[in-house]
């Protein structure tokens, strides 16, 4: 929205999380990892952003506790939208964060497909991810703060889109050193 809280908001996670695995090793079974970061999302990101995460990492651990394997990241990508719609009233092409984790969830169906590998796949879903945040620069807000703000002052890419983007590309980048 202009002023900075959602970049506050982000480093402040950003900074629990770099704590947090300075502290202990992170759970290895992916479900527990996300519950985790779910728990410490809630605690201490704060905001709308904080518990919009951490609703949807609650809910992508729920497909991950019978399997890990990569048609359940698909399902557990479309679990946490779900929930992210359900409890915070956004939807694609409202202008939020949703965006970009739609557009990443469609690409990373491709994990459903028999011999899908996972970085290519995870690389199309950033990429699609990082596209989608660029396209809310011309949409209307119909969720979240940008709602709240004349459209004709609303001149950048959403901060929550982009900074779901930026998440995901750190997870691609992560998985790859």
């Amino acid at each position: 929205a202009g002023d900075g809280d959602c970049g506050h908001t982000h480093a402040r996670a950003a900074r629990a999380i770099q704590e947090w695995l300075r502290a202990r090793p992170p759970p290895a079974a992916p479900a527990q990892l996300l519950s985790a970061l779910a728990d410490l999302l809630l605690e201490k990101m704060g905001g709308s952003s904080g518990v919009l995460y951490g609703l949807f990492l609650t809910a992508a651990a729920r497909p991950l506790l019978a399997r890990s394997d990569l048609p359940a990241w698909a399902d557990a990508m479309d679990a946490g939208i779900q929930a992210m719609q359900k409890y915070g009233g956004a939807a694609p092409g409202d202008r939020t964060m949703l965006d970009s984790l739609f557009a990443a969830a469609q690409a990373l169906r491709a994990l459903r497909s028999p011999g899908a590998e996972l970085l290519p796949v995870l690389s199309t879903a950033v990429q699609s991810a990082e596209a989608a945040a660029e396209a809310t620069r011309s949409m209307e807000a119909g969720a979240g703060r940008a709602s709240y703000i004349s459209s004709a002052q609303l001149l950048q890419p959403d901060p929550g889109a982009v900074a779901a983007a930026g998440v995901l590309r750190a997870v691609l980048e992560g998985l790859q050193s």
